[in-house]
């Protein structure tokens, strides 16, 4: 008997190793749906490129005052454009890299999400705002000649779709490790779908602000992500071996954090008005997020029975501050009320991880694989409700004491809340900023309960299970192979530090036996 457990684990160990199955067949996904799904998506997305959309004549091809506009978009957008992208593809990416067996999966699944959605987000956004081919007169007008809708992209159009992917990415920490590709894929349209649906409602009809897009980006994508994860709920997703993290994937994830951290005043800024609007914006962000960390971990430390600091509250809580500050990121909080805003959020996210995520999973049965709703979620709601308060108290005094003397379309008041400057008020601002916050929720739990049903009728021709959960096996080739070169390597280097060493004056002799004994 022991003799054929020997056998049978060997066997196994060569069949993921390998992927040779007996007579020759090599061992793959159950399903190759991801791969049909992949390139029929792509294929339409470069069919409608090439219908709909064109660069825009504005800034993009050569008109009267292409190359002055052109270059101002460079200087103004393009660096805060080239912060968020690395946020997204580097931050988010690394971030998600605390699952000690999941690291390589959740690098190459993010790319790939994030890469659909910013088509995707070009496609829908245009569709929603399409343009006459001549591009001073507007589309459906009795001037504009051509009946063809075109779709105009520009910098703006770039780091507009990158907030979009930011939604989807948050969802899918929500859902890492538990979900296919077929299902992310599926997920990643949808979503950035109702994505755009919901902004535009909420800024165009509703009249909201959020310049830091915390209601639109951060709330709609933790509680989309948190609808999906409960259908999708299964036992096995928290009684997985391999949920845990390493000393390694805490470190790669923290690099994720750093990067996050850094750039986080260039994605509440980016949306922000250029001038001193997008400088209240960095500037906001940049003290929130400094309290946001002295709050984290002091309170880390302070809940932590072992007086200790957590890794996890370290990689999520201490991102808070720039979570909740960027709906009011362009108005005028004052330095000291960013401090406030940032203290509040890392106080808040810590003790989500510590007290309402297991109480979540127990007793709602939702499980969120990256903490989510402590970082995005509940944050985003404080962020949310704070602009309503800050809204409601706006005013000529605090926007424009020193703006005597210059036009009215020029006001900062107005700048901020464009509604003020057509006869709006202050409480009617604050009221839009509520239905907001509202309306975002509704949708992103509706379009989350809808989607994560579509999921798992998905999941029944392509989802995981089992010893699937959180495992790279699933996704990545060969990846036996690697981990056992890795191995070797490192006990490689152990063999050369003993024979490099020496024991009462004498050399150490040491061989794989030996070395593998004293282990």
């Amino acid at each position: 008997l022991i003799l054929l457990d020997s056998l049978l684990q060997e066997f196994s160990r060569t069949v993921r190793r390998t992927g040779i199955m007996p007579g020759g067949r090599v061992k793959t996904m159950r399903s190759s749906s991801h791969i049909f799904a992949i390139i029929f998506i792509q294929i339409i997305i470069v069919v409608l490129f090439a219908l709909f959309v064109r660069y825009d004549p504005k800034t993009a091809q050569r008109s009267p005052n292409s190359v002055e506009d052109g270059d101002g978009q460079m200087k103004d957008t393009y660096p805060m454009f080239q912060d968020v992208h690395v946020m997204i593809f580097l931050g988010f990416g690394f971030l998600m890299t605390f699952l000690k067996k999941y690291g390589l999966s959740a690098v190459s699944l993010n790319l790939i999400c994030s890469a659909l959605a910013i088509e995707v987000f070009t496609l829908v956004y245009g569709f929603f705002h399409v343009h006459c081919e001549n591009p001073n007169v507007a589309y459906g007008s009795s001037e504009c000649d051509s009946i063809w809708p075109y779709i105009d992209v520009n910098l703006v159009t770039m780091i507009s779709a990158d907030f979009a992917t930011a939604a989807v990415l948050i969802s899918f920490g929500v859902v890492l490790g538990v979900t296919s590709p077929l299902q992310l894929i599926v997920m990643t349209v949808i979503e950035t779908t109702i994505f755009v649906v919901n902004e535009i409602i909420g800024k165009d009809f509703i009249g909201a602000v959020d310049a830091g897009d915390t209601i639109f980006v951060h709330v709609f994508g933790a509680y989309f992500g948190l609808a999906v994860v409960r259908v999708l709920y299964n036992p096995e997703h928290a009684k997985s071996d391999k949920e845990g993290s390493s000393y390694s994937s805490d470190l790669f994830s923290l690099v994720g954090t750093i990067f996050l951290w850094m750039f986080w005043p260039s994605f509440n800024g980016g949306g922000a008005a250029t001038g001193d609007a997008q400088q209240r914006a960095v500037i906001n962000t940049y003290y929130s997020l400094c309290s946001c960390v002295m709050a984290a971990f002091a309170f880390s430390a302070l809940v932590t029975p072992s007086k200790k600091f957590s890794t996890e509250h370290l990689q999520n809580a201490t991102l808070a501050g720039g979570v909740a500050v960027g709906t009011c990121a362009d108005m005028m909080l004052t330095p000291g009320g960013s401090l406030a805003i940032g203290s509040l959020a890392g106080i808040l996210s810590v003790c989500g991880f510590q007290y309402i995520q297991p109480f979540l999973l127990k007793n709602l049965k939702i499980h969120d694989s990256c903490g989510v709703n402590n970082l995005h979620g509940m944050p985003g709601l404080l962020g949310g409700l704070i602009s309503v308060l800050v809204a409601g108290i706006a005013s000529p005094a605090s926007y424009d004491k020193f703006s005597g003397g210059m036009d009215a379309g020029n006001k900062s008041l107005t700048e901020i809340f464009p509604a003020l400057a057509n006869g709006g008020t202050a409480p009617g601002q604050a009221l839009s900023q509520f239905l907001a916050i509202v309306v975002t929720l509704a949708m992103a739990l509706v379009g989350g309960l809808i989607t994560g049903l579509i999921m798992r009728a998905v999941g029944k021709i392509e989802g995981m299970e089992g010893e699937d959960f959180y495992n790279d096996d699933w996704n990545i080739d060969e990846l036996e192979a690697k981990e056992e070169l890795v191995v070797a390597e490192e006990l490689k280097g152990l063999m050369d530090d003993w024979k490099n060493s020496k024991f009462g004056g004498n050399p150490v002799v040491v061989n794989e036996t030996s070395i593998l004994l004293t282990e």
